[in-house]
């Protein structure tokens, strides 16, 4: 129990910290900085917390949101898709998807992040029963860290690679060439600068030509694990062969490919160096990673709509399939879609709205990011579909015959139609470089993402000094090190089981939860008019509907419709089809399960920890522990603990056995008296 002395204390520094506002008339406004970090410990003055940091500017929180969510996943998945669903038909359930979970759950974590100036992780101490969901979102985020430098990699290869007069995936005179491939494309002119269209289209009818002359022959040798020979391709044999090396399988690991290595080493220091000082330092950044991206897409929509046949692959990619909504897989790629490109229930969004201002109207940043990130799938659907329409006219085939789902899309279909243009390397560094800069800002703010949870736990500890620069490098590190796995021989399988099970339809579980706790354990009344505190008006009563029931029915649905259609992973190459054995399927379950497992590992120690019958434990691990400026008007105290500040900084790291000693008192709040109102 905090002392009466100590609750004055407190109320002093607050009132100091916000320069005497009051929020609502209910409580003070949330000030600029964590009061965490404005006072020293008494008892080592040298030993001084640094101030929680908030956006610089209000563009600031929108731009990270941009950056972190509008990524690859919108320049290969979403157009993947849509072609694979029906077309424009995916769109109506891709839309609905949008406003029956991605919007809702979006402007959840944000606003629940704000409210709280907390991460993913210590947000939950609205109901510290469920405080395990933090703990999932930070894993997630973790692993995904992991593997999504792996993309950067590639894309800092290829880039690196596209600095040269002639591509080196536009002919087979390479070292790592197979002879029947250095036989058929023994050419290097074929992407000359100096080349026009009409050479262009001599070169690629005599590769077509080649391809359709050997197709029979390299099928008829195909087994269940291998094609006898490889695929006679020059951009998937620099792909498999030179930039891979790929391996059998994923028990034949192989050697570390060192170009490989550096590339990721290269990556994880400009990760490091983008986010070492904290937001101010990369909310500078983004302002170039979140924008840049968009210019140069529209320089390759300019140059894909003006090449012949863009307008057959623009066609598949817009007109419906209307009998492709009746099949329920459509919904369930939507949905899963709409939870990946959204980036909900990885914790990073709640890091993110931590950072606003108490007043910041974060629910109009929920509708333009929406609106934006929308957009930007649509448009990196013209992008890409307008050069498969090339792709497919120059060989004589049909556009659902040259895309391909996943890297595919953006490491062999991509660079085999660069290499039929006209000066082809311009176009591959600006690909390339667009690729690598929607990636950057997505990775950095999702390692910002995790290293706020742990920081926000551990405060006294990781605020000190310049231990949060030196815990961000050991992040890092040992991200990097996790990596080498994956820049292996074998390392692309390694990769294809982080992305297929460390999140995929996981998160629909953990929004699941997030909804439920919000509405029906914190009270979704509670929660409505700390909502009222922030934006100084009351929401329409029908999104209480969306988030006690619309939402959580929504997610939980696709996740069920999800696991009946559920199949085990399996590695698409060009020509073959591997599949994965066994154990490395219990890997991948593995990677999946270690994240939300901590959801009841978390629930159970609560209840034991705490003290009383089972109804009682449960009463005491539900009741929401707040700050006194978070308390809103009218307040019932006896269904609240009170916490302060100190406390928390000091007590940060014994999380675990906080439930028994908050502060916590009978009747109601009431700050009739305070000097300014809204």
């Amino acid at each position: 129990m905090s002392s009466p002395d100590e609750r004055e204390s407190y109320k002093l520094e607050q009132e100091h910290l916000t320069n005497g506002h009051r929020d609502h008339g209910c409580c003070p406004d949330a000030i600029s900085s964590d009061t965490s970090g404005s006072s020293t410990e008494s008892d080592n003055p040298k030993k001084e917390l640094h101030q929680r940091e908030v956006w610089s500017r209000k563009i600031d929180f929108l731009l990270a949101c941009v950056g972190f969510s509008v990524g690859l996943g919108n320049v290969w998945r979403f157009p993947f898709l849509c072609y694979k669903n029906g077309g424009g038909a995916f769109l109506i359930p891709y839309f609905i998807a949008v406003l029956l979970g991605g919007i809702p759950t979006f402007f959840l974590e944000v606003s629940l992040g704000q409210f709280m100036s907390e991460g993913g992780v210590g947000c939950w101490r609205i109901a510290p029963l469920f405080q395990g969901i933090g703990y999932a979102c930070a894993i997630i985020v973790f692993l995904l860290n992991c593997e999504y430098n792996i993309i950067l990699t590639w894309s800092l290869y290829y880039l690196f690679s596209s600095f040269t007069a002639v591509l080196p995936w536009s002919h087979g005179n390479n070292e790592w060439n197979s002879p029947e491939c250095r036989k058929l494309y023994a050419e290097k002119p074929v992407n000359s600068t100096t080349l026009n269209l009409t050479s262009v289209g001599t070169t690629v009818s005599t590769f077509v030509t080649s391809v359709v002359n050997n197709a029979s022959f390299l099928i008829d040798n195909i087994t269940e694990g291998t094609a006898k020979p490889q695929a006679c391709d020059p951009v998937t044999e620099f792909w498999e062969r030179k930039v891979l090396q790929l391996s059998d399988g994923v028990d034949h690991p192989g050697n570390i490919k060192w170009d490989l290595a550096l590339c990721l080493l290269l990556a994880w220091i400009i990760i490091y160096f983008c986010i070492w000082k904290g937001i101010k330092s990369s909310g500078k950044v983004m302002y170039f990673t979140a924008t840049s991206p968009y210019v140069l897409m529209f320089v390759l929509l300019i140059r894909g709509v003006t090449l012949d046949g863009a307008i057959d692959g623009i066609r598949y990619y817009l007109i419906p399939d209307w009998q492709r909504l009746q099949d329920p897989q459509v919904w369930v790629d939507a949905g899963t879609q709409i939870f990946f490109s959204y980036s909900i229930s990885l914790g990073t969004l709640t890091a993110l709205g931590s950072y606003n201002r108490f007043n910041h109207k974060s629910f109009r940043d929920s509708m333009g990011f929406a609106a934006v990130n929308s957009f930007t799938s649509v448009l990196a659907g013209l992008v890409i579909f307008s050069v498969l329409g090339f792709m497919a006219k120059q060989q004589g085939t049909t556009v659902d015959k040259v895309a391909e789902s996943g890297p595919g899309l953006a490491f062999i279909a991509y660079p085999e139609a660069v290499r039929q243009m006209p000066v082809a390397p311009l176009w591959a560094v600006l690909f390339f470089a667009m690729v690598l800069l929607l990636g950057l800002d997505s990775q950095f703010v999702g390692v910002e993402g995790f290293v706020t949870a742990v920081v926000d736990g551990y405060p006294q500890h990781l605020r000190v000094g310049r231990r949060r620069e030196i815990f961000i490098a050991i992040v890092c590190v040992i991200c990097f090190l996790i990596g080498l796995s994956m820049v292996t021989e074998g390392g692309m399988y390694v990769f294809q089981l982080f992305d297929y099970y460390s999140a995929s339809r996981i998160v629909l579980v953990v929004a699941f939860f997030e909804c439920i706790v919000v509405a029906y354990i914190y009270g979704i009344d509670r929660f409505y008019d700390n909502l009222e505190m922030m934006f100084g008006f009351k929401f329409p009563n029908w999104t209480k509907v969306v988030w006690m029931f619309i939402t959580p029915t929504f997610t939980m649905s696709i996740f069920i419709m999800g696991a009946i259609s559920y199949s085990e992973l399996d590695y698409k190459r060009k020509l073959v089809t591997y599949n994965y054995p066994s154990w490395a399927i219990g890997v991948g379950w593995t990677l999946a399960m270690i994240s939300v497992i901590w959801i009841p590992i978390i629930m159970i120690k609560r209840l034991y920890d705490a003290e009383g019958t089972l109804q009682e434990r449960f009463i005491a691990c539900t009741t929401p522990q707040l700050k006194e400026n978070q308390i809103r008007k009218g307040e019932d105290l006896s269904k609240i603990k009170i916490i302060s500040n100190h406390y928390i900084k000091e007590n940060a790291s014994q999380q675990d056995n906080l439930l028994p000693t908050y502060a916590s008192c009978s009747g109601s709040v009431n700050f009739d008296k305070s000097p300014t109102k809204l």
